[in-house]
Order: C-alpha cells, then structure tokens, then sequence
C-alpha cells in the first residue's frame, strides 16, 4: 500500500509540468498611447535606451513598433503607436492586441484631442489602463491638474477616487520609470495571463514593408502558439514560408513565443497590416485559404464616380509601410472633394517602379511617395524621354505630403475672378453727355471711390447699365480716391445714360487662386 501511495505521488509533478509546459504565463503586452510630442517615444528610451526618436522625420514616429524589455527578470513587450490623429487607426489598432495601456500625458500641458481619442480607444479595447504623466520634472508640471481634466473626460486615477492607477515619471531625468514596470507587472499579475503553446501559432501583422533586398517583410506579435522558424502561415491576402525569424532587435532566433514580437522574413507579397495570421501544416492548405479569402474581399482602392465637368486629379501613392499609406489615406478621404475630385489609382508598398510611371502617363497621374525611393529604372526612363511629363514627388513628413496635394487639387481649380464691391455714389446732377460718356455730380455714400473702377447702373432697384470712372475729381481737382462723406464729380463711360437719383456701385475685379 505504501508503494503504491508513493508511485501515485512520482507522477503528480509530471502532470503538472506538463500543465505547466502547455498552458504558459505569458508577458504583458503594453501599448502607449496618448498626444503627439507628449512623450511616448522618449518614455520607451528611457525604459531601454530605444532610440526612437533621432531616426524619425520630424521628430514623431510614424510607423508602428513592437518592442520588447526585461525587468526583474519578467519580459514585457512594448507597442508604440504614434500621436498624431492622422494615425486614428493605428492607434486602435495598437490597443486591439494589447493586454494594458499606457495613457501618457504631458503632466504640463493638458488633455489633447488625441488624448481623448486614445481613451475612446482604450475603451473600446475592454483592457485595463495606467495613466502616465510624462515631464513631471518641468517646473510648470501640474500632476493634478491634469488629473483633474482626466476626470472630466471619465478617467478617474487612485486620488481622485477611481481605480486607475496613476506613475508620474520623467523620461528625460529617467525617474519613476521602475515603478512604472513594477505597475505594469502588478496589473498583468491581476489579469493572470496565459496562453496555450501546443496549439498553431496565431498572431496580428504590427507593421509590413518591401526591402529592396531582403523583400516582403513583416514585424508580427504572437498572441497563441508558438511561432517556429521555418512555419508556413497565412494571413488574409499573403502567404510566407518562414526563411528566417527575428526578434525586435535583429537577433535571428528559433521561435518566439506568445506576447514576443518576431520580424517574419518569406511572405510572397506585402502582407496587410492589422491582418491576423495562422499557422498552417501545408503550403496547400494555406494557399487553399488565402484563395478562400482574396475572393471575398475587394483589394484595390475604389475609385470616386465623377459628376460632368468635375474636376479630377489623379494620384499614385507609394509607401514605405502599409501603416503609412493607411494614415495618409485616411487624411486624404478628408480633403474637400466638392470642387475637384480625388482619385487614388493604386497604394502599394515599396519603390516608385516602372509599372507606376506607365499607369502616370496613360491615367495622367501624379506619383507621390512616402519614404521611398525612385527606382535606376525610371530614371534612366525619364532622362531618355524627355517628352514623358510624369510628375514625380517624395516625402518624408506626412503633413508635407498632404499639403502639396491639397496646393495640386487647388491648383487644377485655376484663378477664379472675385468681385469686390467698395462703395457708392448717389448721382444728384448730370452735367452734360457726350456719346457713352458723361460728367456725373454726386455724393459718396459708402465706402470709398477710385479712379478706374467699374461701376453697375441701379434705378430703383434694378440694375439698367454699367460702366467705369475714366476721371475722379474734388472741387474740381483731380483725385485718386475719395471715402464716404465726399462730394465728387466723376467722367462716367459706359452702356447707359446715367440719371439723377441712380445709384452708382462701384466694384473692382481680384484674381484669387482656386480654394478647396
């Protein structure tokens, strides 16, 4: 009986380990939120030296990352979304895989517009929040203030009666940023995180782009499964058989595991960022599904039906990533299209090619890239067909990009002629008439007059003529212009016999450019 009871008990560690090995305590995975230039990027440098920032145009990232730390011996990953609204959907994107959110806030300055968009994003994810009041160290910091301006938006912090916690930290000094881990920690430990690892890899593609040499790759996070060197998945419209894994850092590795964030080398094409990917035993199986799924979307872009005589311009976009081209169409969508209508006739990824300067030059296109280059191929075209009137423009701030689109939509609208009524003159005496001109005494009664300008005929209240001064005179001297109040005699030429009583409204005619 002994010998029994003792067996029994050999085999109860083995189960659990096995309980243990399938079902794994898996890493936190925190997105940063918040308002552009209130310190997401510069928080991330200083939790692990990420130097995010310098490599960024402008000073604000624009792509989204996964990054992943080690504190006290536990792992924890990082998904930086950038701040500005043109990356609404990236943000909610950021939140839909995270498991915790860093709400960061300019502890002094105040609650953004893109603040309250995140917290809506926060919301709609259904996942715990950790508000983080960035340069407390300036000397106009107010932690309170701002948490008073929180809790108008709904967001309630420990003292101010909530239950969301609250880490004020300064990422410049570097202080606060170990009780900031430590909260993360403890949130994650509340939410008791777990995955099963036996089960195919699944995932969400975080960022995608074409490398002129390495081609189609991907930066993904694991979120079941485990992800091997050599899988084959699938997303919805691309299919890879893994040729290479590689953690954050460029480090190639074997296997990442759920909350790890892994860059995918062997795609075929692009894949589409936000897609989910699965792992799949054949690459029969999952070219079966990929065709399953191509079938019931539609991948390129709409293009605008077009009213008579609307106005069009015609645009090509190149990216570096799809969450680029995600923004800057998003951004574009907002542009007023009431006068001229704007037609994107292909987003891709990658460099400005041969196939885009022929679809330019028939659709008469302009090409507009984000971060990427022109290919040797179309400049050799270009420089020996000088008749080839492609035009060709590359960027590397979004807003920049935006802009010249708007000055080429503006641009097509063309100089549009603006009246602009001045004053006018009450005629009281006509003097004499001499074929289409005559000399009219009057009395200005709005405005001002000048010499040369036109002049519309009103009796009454109708309009019965026009003309324009070819003189201007006071006391019978000559003047360049008079104001309300003057007196005035004026040589009027024009279509019509000017009479006592009429009204005489003065006009000139601006040239303005075309205004969306």
């Amino acid at each position: 009986m002994i010998k029994k009871l003792k067996a029994t008990t050999k085999k109860t560690p083995k189960i659990s380990k096995k309980i243990v090995e399938q079902v794994w305590q898996r890493p936190p995975v925190a997105v940063v939120l918040g308002h552009v230039d209130h310190g997401k990027s510069s928080l991330l440098e200083a939790i692990k030296d990420f130097n995010i920032t310098k490599k960024e145009s402008g000073g604000i990232t624009q792509h989204i990352g996964a990054y992943e730390v080690e504190f006290n011996g536990k792992s924890l990953t990082f998904i930086d979304t950038p701040g500005h609204e043109a990356f609404s959907a990236m943000r909610s994107r950021g939140a839909s895989v995270a498991d915790i959110a860093l709400l960061v806030v300019d502890a002094a300055q105040s609650v953004q517009p893109q603040t309250k968009e995140a917290i809506m994003a926060i919301k709609k994810a259904q996942i715990p929040m950790i508000v983080v009041l960035n340069k407390i160290d300036l000397p106009n910091a107010d932690p309170e203030k701002i948490k008073r301006e929180l809790a108008k938006v709904d967001i309630l912090t420990e003292s101010m009666g909530g239950a969301i916690p609250c880490v004020e930290v300064s990422a410049k000094e570097k202080t606060g940023i170990d009780e900031l881990l430590e909260m993360i920690l403890l949130v994650a430990d509340m939410q008791g995180l777990t995955a099963d690892l036996k089960v195919p890899a699944e995932g969400l593609i975080i960022e995608s782009y074409m490398d002129g040499l390495k081609g189609p790759i991907a930066t993904v996070i694991v979120e079941k499964g485990t992800l091997h060197a050599k899988d084959i998945i699938a997303t919805d419209l691309a299919l890879a058989k893994i040729k290479s894994l590689y953690d954050f850092s460029g480090k190639i590795i074997d296997k990442a595991h759920p909350s790890q964030p892994a860059i995918v080398l062997g795609f075929e094409k692009v894949p589409g960022v936000g897609e989910k990917f699965k792992t799949y035993l054949t690459a029969q199986a999952a070219a079966s599904h990929l065709k399953t799924e191509v079938s019931k979307r539609e991948i390129n872009t709409t293009v605008i039906d077009i009213g008579a005589g609307q106005k069009v311009v015609n645009v090509i976009l190149k990216g570096d990533v799809f969450g680029s081209i995600e923004a800057i169409e998003g951004m574009l969508k907002n542009l007023p299209q009431d006068q001229v209508t704007l037609r994107i006739l292909k987003t891709e990824v990658g460099d400005i090619n041969e196939t885009d300067v022929k679809l330019a030059e028939y659709s008469k296109a302009v090409i507009i890239g984000f971060r990427v280059k022109i290919t040797p191929g179309v400049m050799q075209i270009l420089s020996k067909d000088a008749t080839k009137r492609v035009r060709i423009k590359t960027f590397d701030i979004i807003y920049e990009l935006i802009q010249e689109i708007r000055n080429g939509m503006e641009k097509s609208l063309g100089d549009e002629v603006v009246r602009k009524d001045i004053g006018k003159i009450k005629a009281l005496i006509i003097f004499f008439g001499e074929k289409n001109r005559q000399i009219v005494g009057g009395k200005i009664t709005e405005g001002e007059i000048r010499k040369g300008v036109k002049l519309e005929v009103i009796r009454g209240s109708e309009k019965v003529g026009a003309g324009r001064i070819i003189n201007l005179q006071r006391n019978k001297k000559d003047m360049d212009k008079l104001v309300k109040g003057d007196e005035c005699g004026i040589l009027f030429e024009g279509n019509v016999k000017v009479e006592a009583q009429d009204i005489l409204a003065a006009y000139v005619e601006e040239r303005q450019k075309g205004v969306l």
